[in-house]
């Protein structure tokens, strides 16, 4: 995770993958870094249904994210939901300390 972090200096990602994360970041976080050299750079790497799609995918996953956050949920309590569910358990509920407050 650290190297995720600052992942511009990290020689653990590629030149496409820090393109990629800089695109996320643009999306997650400041808009306004989506300038014309971010699209020339995603150009360089990426097909413009790529970009679309991974674009669509930063949004899913973060806006999944920020809407759990608001539910007060926590990691891990709809899978077991979810999980509790296909085993017929359909009034299961999940353990005290993962319940949505």
């Amino acid at each position: 995770m650290s190297e995720l972090m600052r992942y511009e200096q990290s020689a653990r990602f590629t030149a496409r993958e820090k393109i990629a994360l800089r695109y996320a970041d643009a999306i997650m976080y400041d808009p306004n870094q989506a300038d014309d050299a971010l699209w020339a750079q995603l150009k360089s790497e990426f097909s413009e249904p790529e970009i679309v799609e991974i674009g669509y995918w930063i949004g899913f996953t973060f806006g999944g994210q920020r809407w759990l956050k608001t539910l007060a949920a926590k990691q891990g309590e709809f899978e077991a939901s979810v999980q509790a569910r296909r085993n017929g358990r359909h009034d299961a509920a999940p353990p005290a300390d993962q319940r949505i407050t």
